[in-house]
């Protein structure tokens, strides 16, 4: 029987994203207002996420919709400086780190992937995870899920799955995951799921 494991999607549970900033930061180096720029990558944003297309074309492709005029390195910077950390979810994330393998679930691009592995201290506990763009099938399709289970040889039911999409929530729990639908505001719910938790699968 395949041992107890947490899983956990990335954005709005471990790290907190707003591309507000960088919708200002484009918008002084391109002909469109940050109120519409963003809209200028709804073609290729899915694309890119579910790996049609990689990280080079997706920053030609950007520049040249945007109509950007500094360099790829300052646009891909612009593009990567969103989010900041989770810290009580950091801070909650001890009690188990080490204790059980820590995967990750993200529907999520090659950029952000990079960045937020190579910045935040909060992934430090999670040894590897599965990407839509890697995986070429994001959330909430069931097929992820299979990837993910397959590749790490998990038991959905001694799996603690967290994510704060409701559909992804769903799928997870229809293929008998443990699931938490997660919130910053329900930090505290979350705590105490996963010490329930902890406490079937005798995590000490």
């Amino acid at each position: 029987m395949s041992a107890p494991a947490f899983v956990s999607d990335v954005g709005k549970v471990l790290i907190d994203f707003d591309f507000a900033p960088a919708a200002r930061r484009l918008a002084k180096k391109c002909p469109h207002p940050a109120e519409t720029v963003l809209s200028l990558f709804d073609s290729i944003k899915g694309p890119y996420e579910d790996g049609r297309i990689d990280d080079e074309e997706f920053v030609r492709e950007g520049i040249r919709l945007t109509g950007f005029t500094g360099t790829a390195e300052e646009f891909i910077t612009i593009w990567c400086e969103i989010f900041t950390e989770n810290l009580p979810m950091k801070a909650s994330l001890t009690s188990i780190a080490g204790k059980v393998p820590m995967y990750l679930l993200s529907n999520t691009s090659g950029l952000h992937k990079d960045y937020f592995w190579r910045t935040y201290g909060i992934f430090e506990p999670f040894t590897d995870g599965v990407y839509s763009h890697e995986a070429k099938c994001s959330k909430p399709g069931e097929e992820i899920f299979r990837h993910t289970i397959e590749q790490f040889d998990l038991d959905p039911a001694r799996t603690f799955y967290v994510d704060d999409l409701l559909p992804n929530i769903e799928t997870a729990s229809r293929l008998g995951f443990r699931t938490f639908h997660y919130s910053f505001a329900k930090h505290p719910e979350f705590e105490a799921a996963l010490a329930e938790w902890r406490a079937e699968q005798g995590i000490g």
